[in-house]
């Protein structure tokens, strides 16, 4: 397990919002926007523990993020093992899966979920370690740190 710090990432990607005015405006659409909601939660590949889901949310809180940024989880290429993991703030893409997890909007690259299916985000805030640490149960191998590993 390693510890990460978030990124802030920028990408200046302006998208067109369907308006809210072109939803139907009735309780079967609050019923199956509930369920979505719900399986949007269900289905993803990571879940957060309460201690990160807490300093996800007060870092999103005091950092004023931009409206539409949510939580970036996914991997790329390098490090001792393999693969590492990225962990930041990034408005949605077109390739990405949307999810909320513990009221938190999730973004990943469809690409990553295999990866990271199953995973679970972490955060320690104590004297020996401190930050956002992934416990990966794909991974077959991982470097000293902890911060990149192989699957």
């Amino acid at each position: 397990m390693g510890s990460f710090d978030f990124q802030y990432q920028d990408h200046r990607i302006d998208r067109l919002l369907c308006p809210f005015s072109s939803l139907p405006d009735d309780d079967n659409h609050t019923d199956s926007m509930a369920v979505a909601q719900a399986n949007k939660t269900a289905n993803a590949p990571i879940s957060l523990s309460n201690r990160a889901a807490n300093a996800i949310r007060k870092i999103m809180q005091t950092k004023d993020l931009p409206e539409g940024y949510g939580l970036r989880v996914g991997v790329r290429g390098g490090g001792c093992s393999g693969m590492s993991y990225i962990l930041g703030f990034d408005r949605e893409r077109d390739e990405d899966q949307a999810y909320t997890v513990e009221g938190i909007p999730l973004y990943i690259d469809k690409r990553h979920g295999l990866y990271l299916m199953g995973t679970t985000v972490d955060y320690h805030d104590g004297l020996n370690a401190r930050g956002f640490t992934f416990e990966n149960p794909n991974a077959t191998e991982t470097c000293g740190c902890g911060s990149s590993f192989a699957a």
